[in-house]
């Protein structure tokens, strides 16, 4: 049976498609750059508020922040960060049964943006209020977005991966750009002088990094309404409704729909649940990677803030500048481990090997940090810690994240590819939960509370990297043929 995902539902593009589809970036559709720098946008006002957020709850009333304990702030964290991921699942069904991709995208981009104008207000109701409407829409726009772009392409188009590769180019640099600009704007002592010449507390310094993300969102919807005709009719219509028009000439015989639906009554097969089993196998180390990975934006963020030198040569910078460095390092790595593999071909280690070998370099780099929290005892740390730390989780992140993403595109049945997809990404969602919950015993104060706090993560990573490598020739099997 041919291999389909939800892309493959689109109607067949009719011939002014056809042109505009190489008139784009380097032989690409022209609504590449159109979804681009949407995408960048739209992870610039997610990845810089992120950089803030959990500062911003943990500082204290006098400097402008929540003044919540660690735990509760870390709770609230891992909820929000695990609510984004939640919320994509019912924002994909939404735009195939009612709204089209398209219109999700500026409705959700319309949320966001208004969610971070709340957050720059500043009170209680409306910090809650504006992780809220973030949420909403980043679920209507996120999932939407990668549709949009799948849509551009035929499934057997040579430009696809190629077209995705750039995609994923314009997260990071949304992802690396976005702290530097919202942390300076929260954190940075020129701003805080600055905006108290102008009658402002320096203290309301955060709410201008709020803003300043739902700036970002607002500049990326201008951008995609600017070149919206580029996309052509592409995501204007419900998958459904595009599925019945694209099927008018079966009318006459039977229902446009009724294959599909015989198909998805019919019973997986014993190779499908064998694939299955596999995808819940590598489902639960995912999560395990997830919840130790975004310490990123929680405890490793408060260890820059709290217990580390933020400063070079004398010249100090915001502590969430650090937060940069993963999608810098992304940008960096991602084209080197595209090159390994193809280099590699079939002597490249299988998928369920390559996830060991990311939990153990995951590891790695959250166990550094046991060091750095011994020295921290007798004084602030310098920046090498966090800035070897990132580097090997995002090695780890090179080996897990988009071999999870590619694996469960094979693996799963044809006809439930898209719920399949959907399910393994709250992997993520159940790993930021549980990042919640470990960030909040972080505790500056207690050397012994972050050397066991780290070294726990760390070690339970090892650890599942061990066990998971010894059952790869289980889950080999179980994939029946697919590496």
């Amino acid at each position: 049976m041919r291999m389909t995902t939800a892309t493959d539902q689109t109607p067949p593009t009719n011939s002014s498609e056809s042109t505009a589809d190489v008139a784009g970036l380097w032989g690409h559709p022209s609504g590449l750059t159109t979804l681009f720098f949407t995408e960048l946008w739209e992870r610039f006002s997610y990845y810089g508020m992120r950089a803030i957020l959990m500062l911003y709850m943990v500082a204290a009333v006098a400097d402008g922040g929540m003044a919540m304990d660690t735990r509760t702030a870390a709770t609230i964290y891992g909820a929000y960060t695990s609510a984004v991921y939640v919320t994509s699942i019912p924002g994909g069904l939404i735009a195939d049964k009612f709204l089209g991709a398209k219109m999700c995208i500026l409705v959700g981009g319309s949320i966001i943006a208004l969610g971070h104008f709340t957050l720059a207000i500043h009170s209680q109701f409306a910090f809650y209020a504006g992780l809220i409407l973030i949420i909403l829409g980043t679920g209507l726009l996120k999932p939407n977005i990668s549709t949009l772009l799948g849509s551009l392409y035929s499934a057997d188009d040579d430009r696809r991966d190629s077209g995705f590769s750039i995609f994923y180019m314009g997260i990071n640099i949304g992802a690396a750009l976005s702290p530097l600009v919202c942390g300076y704007l929260a954190q940075s002592e020129q701003f805080k002088s600055f905006i108290a010449g102008y009658g402002f507390k320096a203290s309301d310094s955060w709410h201008f990094g709020f803003a300043a993300a739902g700036i970002g969102m607002l500049i990326g919807l201008a951008h995609f309404l600017f070149q919206f005709k580029r996309l052509g009719s592409k995501g204007a219509r419900p998958i459904g409704k595009q599925s019945v028009a694209a099927n008018s000439d079966l009318r006459e015989t039977k229902p446009a729909d009724e294959p599909v639906k015989n198909e998805e009554k019919l019973p997986l097969s014993k190779q499908e649940w064998s694939r299955l089993g596999a995808i819940a196998i590598l489902f639960s180390f995912a999560a395990f990677f997830w919840a130790v990975y975004e310490q990123d934006g929680s405890s490793l963020n408060l260890f820059a803030d709290r217990l580390t030198d933020c400063s070079i040569a004398g010249w100090k910078f915001p502590s969430s500048w650090f937060q940069t460095l993963p999608a810098v390092y992304c940008i960096i790595l991602a084209p080197a481990f595209s090159v390994l593999w193809v280099k590699m071909g079939h002597r490249q280690p299988s998928s369920p090997a390559k996830f060991a070998i990311g939990l153990a370099l995951l590891g790695a780099g959250i166990g550094i940090m046991v060091p750095a929290s011994l020295l921290a005892a007798q004084g602030k740390v310098g920046p090498i810690w966090l800035v070897l730390s990132y580097l090997l989780q995002v090695l780890g992140e090179m080996c897990l994240s988009p071999v999870g993403l590619s694996t469960v595109s094979k693996l799963a049945p044809a006809r439930f590819a898209s719920s399949t997809m959907g399910v393994w990404m709250l992997a993520t969602a159940c790993g930021n939960f549980l990042a919640g919950y470990l960030a909040g015993f972080f505790d500056e104060n207690s050397t012994s509370t972050l050397i066991s706090m780290f070294g726990f993560m760390g070690g339970f990573l090892f650890l599942a990297a061990f066990v998971l490598w010894c059952l790869t020739p289980l889950v080999k099997r179980l994939m029946s043929g697919i590496r």
